[in-house]
């Protein structure tokens, strides 16, 4: 079913429903926003409020062109470099600093391919743990002793955009972006 016939559906179904109980509609259908920065560049849904950076979606081919799209056959710590080198250039535009970030959420996954298997059991673990002594070797390397923010991180089933690696946060704006 396309998308905009499942939202046509669930508005009449909304509507109905509205209609029969006497109550208005509390989810409004809203129409997409066109896109306002070209594929690959900064989220759309970064944004800053009260001084803080909010981000989302960093993951490791953000902020680079197709050609240069790196896949889920591509050693981890190089998905890990990338998306860190992608999360710094996100927060720098937004007059932060990786000392600044207040939190992060960060989510890794195993590789999905057709040439690699995927662990089951002890051996699954035993490879999530690896991605995750991996990620810490490098993420360290991001910030100043002592500055590494609050992290959770968890290991998840599939990550879009060809990434193991995608990180949701926020940071303190430090100096502010002059207004363009």
């Amino acid at each position: 079913m396309q998308t905009n016939a499942r939202r046509s559906f669930f508005n009449k179904f909304a509507t109905m429903v509205a209609a029969v109980t006497g109550t208005r509609i509390l989810l409004a259908q809203q129409s997409p926003q066109p896109a306002t920065t070209p594929p690959g560049s900064q989220p759309r849904n970064n944004h800053t409020h009260d001084g803080i950076y909010y981000f989302s979606g960093t993951g490791s081919n953000d902020g680079y062109s197709r050609d240069d799209h790196i896949q889920v056959t591509d050693p981890f710590e190089k998905h890990v470099t990338r998306t860190m080198d992608a999360l710094k250039k996100s927060v720098e535009r937004a007059g932060c600093t990786m000392d600044s970030i207040l939190h992060l959420e960060v989510f890794i996954c195993l590789p999905h391919a057709d040439i690699v298997s995927m662990p089951t059991g002890k051996a699954r673990f035993d490879a999530h743990k690896a991605q995750y002594d991996a990620l810490n070797k490098i993420y360290g390397t991001y910030f100043s002793p002592g500055k590494a923010p609050s992290r959770a991180c968890m290991a998840v089933e599939w990550i879009p955009g060809d990434s193991l690696i995608e990180i949701v946060g926020s940071a303190l704006v430090v100096s502010p972006p002059a207004a363009g």
